[in-house]
């Protein structure tokens, strides 16, 4: 079994660099995901430069062994890592997409989601069906990344957004469950509470788009929601996971970044990983790019590996994953 297959990783640089290579030629490879802004450099140097390159560079990646598909954060607004000023289509914050008259969503959709397909982007982690319950919430609400208060509202754009997704033949991946629009934390440096600010509705909403989203895949935040699991966070937890996998037994499952602070100051990244998978995910985000891994990618593809020897991990549950890879590769080839 290649358990690279369960792994979305990323890498500083314009081109494929010799590790992720051998990562691929060892274990196989699930997908990469591209980045414009180096945290560690603090600069836009990382992974995009112009509409050109960012073709070659996905061409390079999709040649490696197994096909690993490009996933990127093109939500619109201050989470769009192909910016216009480097030739790119403009796309609006959710929010302000909202505002706008239906052709007009239509045509920015289109317009953005066919130059995804055209670079070689096959996945889009968007749209945020996050409600926007809390105006302040440092990640979601102050920075316009929820499309509306109205989770009416938030429903017919997510699905308007995987009409034309669908037409344009790229994958999209609704975030962040079980719903963080409410929380007053920012995910990226501690764990969030969100036991008393989830509503049930929000939750379910991802259980009803989900399968009517064009690429059928759900982004797991590291939130915490105390009635379902007093320690973990979703990302890590049986009972978050498990609510998911009974309602949608085939949705591609796939976690934050693994190198969020929360999940740093409690495990580390190896050891988040092998528990992430223990309880369900299929698909492991480690971006290297909030800080850099990449020389242990290997070790803990390895360890993952010898879990399932071990029967720590479930090799039934495991392959079951590694089909939904393979799956979403031969649908979005």
């Amino acid at each position: 079994m290649q358990v690279g297959e369960l792994f979305i990783l990323g890498f500083h640089g314009k081109s494929v660099p010799d590790w992720l290579r051998a990562f691929a030629a060892r274990f196989g490879l699930g997908g990469v995901i591209l980045f414009d802004y180096s945290v560690r450099a603090r600069q836009y140097d990382n992974n995009i430069d112009s509409p050109e390159q960012v073709r070659a560079l996905c061409a390079e990646i999709a040649a490696l062994p197994s096909a690993p598909l490009v996933f990127i954060d093109q939500e619109g607004g201050l989470v769009r890592r192909l910016k216009e000023t480097r030739g790119f289509a403009p796309l609006p914050s959710a929010k302000d997409f909202n505002r706008l008259p239906l052709e007009e969503k239509r045509r920015l959709l289109a317009a953005s989601l066919q130059e995804l397909r055209a670079l070689g982007i096959r996945y889009n982690f968007a749209p945020v069906i996050d409600v926007d319950d809390n105006p302040d919430n440092p990640n979601i609400g102050r920075i316009k990344r929820s499309f509306s208060g109205d989770i009416g509202e938030v429903e017919a754009n997510a699905l308007l957004m995987s009409e034309v997704a669908r037409a344009a033949r790229v994958g999209l991946c609704l975030k962040h469950y079980p719903g963080i629009g409410g929380a007053d934390v920012d995910s990226h440096q501690d764990f969030m509470d969100i036991s008393d600010a989830l509503r049930p509705e929000q939750e379910a909403l991802f259980y009803s788009l989900a399968p009517k989203t064009f690429g059928d895949a759900v982004l797991v935040s590291h939130a915490i929601v105390r009635q379902w699991d007093r320690e973990n966070p979703a990302t890590l937890s049986p009972a978050a996971i498990g609510r998911l996998r009974t309602r949608l037994p085939e949705t591609l499952l796939i976690t934050d970044d693994m190198q969020m602070q929360g999940l740093q100051k409690a495990l580390g990244t190896a050891a988040a990983c092998l528990q992430s998978l223990r309880a369900g995910i299929d698909m492991l985000c480690i971006g290297n790019n909030l800080f850099d891994q990449e020389a242990e990618m290997a070790d803990i593809a390895e360890a993952v590996e010898q879990a399932l020897q071990r029967e720590i991990l479930d090799p039934a549950e495991i392959a079951r994953s590694v089909a939904r890879v393979r799956a979403r590769k031969a649908l979005l080839a």
